[in-house]
């Protein structure tokens, strides 16, 4: 068996492969009730969640199963930072990706050295910023980590990051690598970034009180792993140029395999992003912060369940509005790079209820993720098809309006959960039970296709403009 955790923004997943790559087993331990009461900042939360979600989880998986592990592989939710001492316990909550208050540090830098736009929950502006106001906290750090390193840490003792998380904290070259000078000209301290390995490289062995503690076989190989947009690629088998995936959950990225590294003097700025994958490869990406965020809050402010919130928005009887729903509770990055966007729902008429705004929420994550897409396809990146990956488009009728909003078809993958099947992978790697050359035949199959229907494709586009418009009057938030 080859173990896959990813530690994602609400909850952690695990996931286990028999030797021949098929899934046996999922679960999952959600730690998002714990980020208010905790720590009453959004954008925080206590590492110790993140720890009791990965005992919860794997205390769900069969004890039979877990003993007969030989791989661990590991993939986290991108961003964010964790500042440890030396033995790495944390010094103060985690920050995440979603975290603001970094925001008017962005705004006053110019790209980084790797070419990647700036967004408030990287680890460079959050470094910068813990910097100014709890220098007390960097004084006694040793290692600025991201979160699957942090829990690659609690595992086996050994700091070790790879490439793909390294390029996504701005602190990295256009090669991926840590730009030690560029962090020295910040005031940073160069030795607080974790070496880099090959994310299906060993990171170390799993130590014997946690195995005993989680229930695993002590000393198994635990693979460094890779960023969750990153493992993804690898847990669908994305490996020829031009590859395009569509991966949902929290936030929403849609990603493009590419061969050559983007030039040293790109500059991507607002547009689209570029980073690293796990195998020798880079991908283009543009990141939608607000997604199945904000189908949670909008689906909690209308009091429904999901199952009744899917139930309204797509009903067939549901008449059509004017009502427009901007996304944006945190700011957004793809394509606009704007921390201070806010969200909404506007064009309200007294015919509306619960079941047009859950609609028109629905729509107007669509509606984000359209303009992502047309970032990378003015970019120059032709798309024809997109594969669909992650929790968050599960539904349907969801994935309907997706296909008829972007315009492409979704090619729906066997495994929702990509970013953990990619960890798993690279446990297995790691043990030397794969190589990186399996990668692409043990690529997911495909469920089903959505096709865009081409009336509701012709709708969409008009309202999407409609969206457009109503972003440039709203773009300078409260």
């Amino acid at each position: 068996m080859y173990l896959g955790i990813d530690l994602g923004t609400g909850s952690i997943k695990c996931l286990l492969l028999d030797a021949d790559g098929r899934t046996v087993a999922e679960s999952s331990g959600a730690y998002a009730g714990d980020k208010p009461a905790a720590t009453s900042i959004p954008g925080e939360i206590p590492v110790e969640s993140w720890r009791r979600g990965l005992q919860q989880a794997l205390d769900r998986l069969p004890a039979q199963q877990r003993q007969a592990v030989r791989g661990i592989g590991l993939s986290g939710q991108m961003h964010g930072l964790v500042v440890t001492d030396a033995a790495g316990q944390a010094l103060r909550p985690a920050l995440l990706w979603t975290d603001q208050r970094a925001a008017d540090l962005c705004r006053s830098q110019a790209p980084a050295a790797c070419g990647n736009p700036f967004a408030p929950g990287m680890a460079g502006p959050l470094l910068r910023w813990l910097a100014q106001h709890e220098p007390h906290t960097l004084a006694r750090a040793r290692w600025a980590l991201q979160p699957k390193d942090w829990l690659g840490f609690l595992l086996t003792g050994a700091a070790v990051s790879d490439a793909s998380d390294a390029s996504a904290t701005l602190l990295s070259d256009h090669r991926g690598e840590w730009d030690l000078a560029g962090a020295r000209r910040l005031g940073l301290d160069p030795d607080w970034f974790a070496p880099l390995r090959d994310a299906g490289a060993g990171r170390g062995n799993l130590l014997a009180k946690l195995a005993a503690e989680l229930g695993l076989p002590a000393g198994v190989p635990v693979a460094v792993g890779a960023g969750d947009t990153a493992a993804a690629i690898v847990g669908s088998g994305l490996v020829r140029e031009g590859d395009a995936q569509l991966t949902t959950g929290t936030g929403a990225q849609l990603i493009v395999l590419r061969h050559q590294a983007p030039p040293a003097s790109a500059v991507l700025n607002r547009y689209r992003s570029a980073y690293r994958a796990p195998l020798p490869a880079w991908y283009a990406m543009a990141a939608m912060q607000n997604a199945g965020v904000a189908l949670e809050w909008a689906r909690g402010i209308l009091g429904l369940s999901w199952d009744a919130a899917y139930e309204q928005a797509f009903s067939a009887s549901l008449r059509e509005t004017e009502v427009l729903f901007l996304p944006y509770l945190t700011g957004e990055r793809s394509p606009w790079m704007n921390p201070a966007v806010r969200g909404g729902w506007v064009g309200l008429a007294p015919a509306d209820n619960a079941a047009s705004l859950m609609r028109a929420a629905f729509r107007g994550v669509a509606y984000g993720l359209r303009a992502g897409l047309s970032a990378l396809t003015e970019g120059g990146i032709n798309i024809d098809l997109l594969k669909l990956a992650g929790g968050g488009s599960v539904h349907p009728a969801w994935r309907q309006l997706l296909a008829d909003t972007l315009g492409r078809p979704l090619s729906v993958l066997q495994q929702a959960n990509a970013s953990a099947r990619g960890a798993a992978l690279l446990g297995g790697i790691a043990a030397a039970h794969w190589r990186d050359t399996d990668i692409e035949a043990l690529a997911l199959d495909t469920e089903a296709i959505f096709e865009p229907d081409k009336h509701a494709a012709d709708a969409a586009t008009v309202e999407y403009h409609r969206f457009l418009a109503l972003y440039e009057r709203l773009a300078d938030g409260p």
